[in-house]
């Protein structure tokens, strides 16, 4: 169900800066195929085949971060525990050295507690789990206080790997 309904998102998104608009429509999924199947004790089975859009799939690997599997297994248990580590994984190696950002409570209310009515159990659950991807994930510069959260330019969870890839006919 979740994959029909990735298939027909669409994200409109539009920014102004100095006089200047850019507004970006895309689609996630150009094609998707779901048929269903019988195995051999009868059961029935999915057999999907999904096309992505080459720009959103181009973004993918441009942008791609490794996330550790240990700590995605540690954290398995709680479900903000892994956006929290998959945000920072994503977000901190792409602060600038020398140049935090700040993140007030109302913005990460917004991003991982819009369920919350009381920000300070928002605050505390959201430590606690914060606490727990400091451990997996312990290159991160994450600083909290009563104002919100301070990042600074971390290495990624993993680091990246030099392969070489060979395009056929450059023999």
């Amino acid at each position: 169900m979740q994959l029909a309904r990735l298939s027909v998102a669409t994200i409109l998104m539009a920014m102004t800066a100095n006089e200047h608009t850019v507004q970006i429509n895309i689609q996630f999924v150009d094609v998707i195929e779901l048929w269903l199947t019988k195995d051999e004790n009868n059961r029935i089975l999915w057999s999907p085949t999904i096309h992505l859009n080459p720009r959103y799939f181009d973004s993918l690997q441009k942008q791609a971060v490794p996330l550790d599997e240990r700590a995605l297994a540690a954290l398995s248990h709680s479900a903000m525990a892994l956006d929290i580590y998959a945000w920072l994984a994503q977000r901190l190696h792409r602060i600038p050295h020398g140049k935090p950002q700040f993140v007030s409570w109302a913005a990460v209310k917004g991003q991982f507690g819009v369920e919350f009515k009381r920000m300070d159990l928002l605050r505390l659950k959201f430590c606690n789990a914060i606490f727990q991807v400091l451990v997996c994930y312990p290159k991160a510069k994450v600083e909290e206080d009563r104002k919100g959260l301070t990042l600074r330019h971390s290495s990624p969870p993993v680091s990246a790997r030099m392969v070489i890839v060979e395009k056929p006919g450059d023999r």
